[in-house]
Order: structure tokens, then C-alpha cells, then sequence
């Protein structure tokens, strides 16, 4: 059953889902329930490779008011695209690759402005990590204005493998932190590059932050010491555009 576009609970009805093709953005099971039918359908969930997240019944009961019998799955407005296939693409291009890594960025309007700018930037593809991010829903359409039908998006395991990743194909990394010298218009943006947003709260993750090739902060000249991300965002992808234009 669903009680909104994006959210499918109950056993059969997430079973047959999956056997439909639908395009699954989080599943969630209850954290220690024995069920030998749930056991048997996260085995055919991660067949699909589809994350399947183990949560407090409490979760369950916030994400549905239906008998979800401990499983609710989150269906995506859109097809996700692997890692590889998007930066094979990006290098084959004319243009200078562009790419956006969001590290656990939780806000979902945050989630859906930064896709509306990253797409009016010409931004390649948008990567996120499957487990701790803001979920691809209805909402985030809303938010991003259409855009997500526009950029693709990747999910990946884990976001220090996408930068080893993007490394290895020649493209340098680029992590937002306050916790640099460097600022962002002090550094040559016409590379290929891939530039790493955090967390609303926390930022950059430190595991993140010791792998990236570089570093940069955005001027703070009033007395609170931090930006919206999305704004940060923003900011960021606008001097990658006026530096190659």
C-alpha cells in the first residue's frame, strides 16, 4: 500500500514493486523484527543492489500511518546512473568536466536547490552516497524546480570511493571547508573538477576532507562564521562558471 507517491510499506506491496521496476531511493526494515518473508525480501532487495536500512520501529511509524508490518520503502522520481558511466561520458565531451559531491546532506529543499543550481551551472552529474543523504522524492521536484529530470545522478557506496574514483580519471577534488587559507577565487577552476559539499551541520566529513587534492573557503565578512550549503553552493559553482567563461 501507499499513503503518498514516494512510499510503498507492507511486505507484498514492496515485493511487487520490485518486480514491477520500480526505482527504489531507501528502504526501511525494523531493527530486529524475525520475519522469515522480510528476511527473504531484503535478500531479492539487495540482489538489486537497493540499500536496505535496519531503523527503530519509531522511524517505521513517522514515515506511514499503515500497517507496514516493518518495511517501508521509499520509491525515486528518477532513475539513478552509475559512477562510471557518467565520467566516461564527461570526458568524452567537449566541455571541462564538472562534477558535485554532496557528503550527507540531509535537508531535502537544501538537497533540491542545490540540483537546481547544479544543472543551471552545467553541472555533469550530482553524487551522493545511498545511506544518510536526503531521500529522492517528490519532494525534491518540488524543490529543484524540474531539474532532477534534468542532471543525473549517481549513488554510491561511499563517497571516498567516488573521489579515488574521480582521481584516477584525472579530476581533481575539491572540498568547501572554512577549515583552509584558501579561498575559492585564489584557485584556477578550469580543470577537470569535482567539488565536495557537507553537511548542514557538521560540513565535510574529516575521513573526506584528508583525500580531496584542495581545498577552499568563501569570505565571511559579518559576524556569523557559516552559510546556508545551498548558498554556499551556489557561490561555488558561479566562480567555476565565470572562471571558464
Amino acid at each position: 500500500m501507499s499513503d503518498k507517491t514516494n512510499t510503498i510499506f507492507g511486505i507484498y506491496p514492496i515485493k511487487e514493486a520490485l518486480a514491477s521496476k520500480v526505482v527504489f531511493d531507501k528502504v526501511y526494515v525494523q531493527k530486529g523484527i524475525e520475519s522469515d518473508k522480510i528476511d527473504w525480501l531484503i535478500k531479492d532487495l539487495e540482489k538489486e543492489n537497493i540499500q536496505v536500512n535496519l531503523v527503530p520501529f519509531e522511524k517505521l511509524n513517522r514515515l506511514t500511518r499503515g500497517n507496514h508490518q516493518g518495511i517501508v520503502a521509499l520509491t525515486s522520481p528518477v532513475a539513478f546512473h552509475t559512477l562510471e558511466a557518467v565520467v566516461e561520458k564527461a570526458l568524452e565531451a567537449e566541455k571541462t568536466p564538472l562534477f558535485l559531491i554532496l557528503d550527507q546532506i540531509t535537508d531535502v529543499r537544501n538537497f533540491g536547490a542545490i540540483l537546481r543550481t547544479a544543472e543551471c551551472t552545467g553541472v555533469d552529474a550530482v553524487i551522493i552516497q545511498k545511506t544518510g543523504g536526503a531521500p529522492v522524492s517528490g519532494d525534491t521536484v518540488k524543490t529543484s524546480a524540474g531539474a532532477i529530470f534534468k542532471i543525473p545522478i549517481c549513488k554510491v557506496e561511499h563517497i571516498k570511493d567516488a573521489i579515488f574514483y574521480l582521481q584516477g580519471s584525472g579530476i581533481t577534488t575539491l572540498a568547501a571547508t572554512e577549515k583552509t587559507n584558501d579561498q575559492i577565487y585564489s584557485l584556477d577552476l578550469k580543470i577537470p573538477l569535482a567539488i565536495i559539499m557537507g553537511s548542514e551541520g557538521k560540513g565535510v566529513s574529516k575521513s573526506v576532507l584528508s583525500l580531496v587534492d584542495q581545498k577552499a573557503s568563501l569570505p565571511l565578512l559579518g559576524e556569523i562564521n557559516s552559510l546556508n550549503v545551498s548558498v554556499a553552493c551556489g557561490a561555488f559553482l558561479y566562480e567555476v562558471v565565470r572562471q571558464r567563461n
